[in-house]
């Protein structure tokens, strides 16, 4: 009898060290956040912010890319990110720049972007067409089904129309013409216009790189300006 209540003694101190123990480590796990390093904390919330900002994508040709600056960050889409996050707007800026992109080479990558979410979508594209002497009728036909693919992605994606103009060598009519197509393309499709996007910028020697039509980083600051002009009120609505 007495061996049986000492085997019962150790039974019930065997069950409450096993409590006790549960109860420890449950306490501890409810506390780790608590105990999480300052680093670890910032981590997670950075990773939290970033996968909540929403996104810009400008689509374009060289003068997105930032064709001939010795840093893609001189161009102008990485100057539009730094002002967006000193204002913590919560936009993430993606540069879908390609050098030496037509219209028509536009229209066959497009289905490719739109792989993700995109809230503004910035269509810079045209200038390659008109130094090429593409047929206008062309470069509106491609840069309509640019158009048309985003909207069918996303009809709530606002789209920001970056208007471009040639030089005179171009020939009158031609230039002239080639000016209309980007305020008719958004007023018939609702779009935003910036008027033209090297404002302040284009036939400027000390602006531009010796081939006198991509921007320097000091002309890339400006043409940000432009966009961000009309970007500026989009975003902050």
């Amino acid at each position: 009898m007495i061996l049986d209540i000492k085997v019962n003694a150790v039974k019930l101190f065997l069950k409450f060290c096993y409590f006790s123990f549960l109860i420890l480590l449950l306490a501890c796990k409810s506390d780790n956040s608590k105990n999480k390093l300052p680093e670890e904390k910032a981590t997670e919330e950075a990773i939290k912010e970033k996968s909540s900002t929403k996104t810009i994508l400008v689509f374009g040709d060289s003068l997105t890319a930032g064709y001939g600056l010795d840093d893609v960050n001189d161009a102008f889409p990485a100057i539009i990110q730094t002002k967006i996050d000193s204002l913590s707007l919560g936009y993430t800026v993606i540069n879908s720049g390609l050098s030496g992109e037509t219209t028509a080479g536009g229209k066959n990558r497009i289905s490719w972007v739109l792989n993700q979410k995109i809230e503004v979508f910035i269509l810079e594209l045209g200038a390659n067409d008109g130094l090429r002497g593409v047929p206008l009728s062309e470069t509106r036909k491609n840069l309509q089904a640019i158009i048309d693919a985003v909207l069918a992605k996303n009809s709530t994606t606002k789209i920001i129309l970056a208007g471009m103009q040639l030089p005179p060598n171009m020939g009158q009519e031609y230039s002239t013409e080639f000016k209309t197509i980007f305020p008719e393309l958004a007023k018939q499709n609702e779009l935003y216009l910036i008027p033209f996007l090297l404002q302040d910028v284009g036939g400027i020697p000390e602006l531009n790189q010796e081939d006198g039509i991509h921007p320097t980083s000091k002309g890339q600051k400006i043409v940000a300006n432009n966009v961000w002009a009309v970007l500026e009120p989009i975003i902050k609505k």
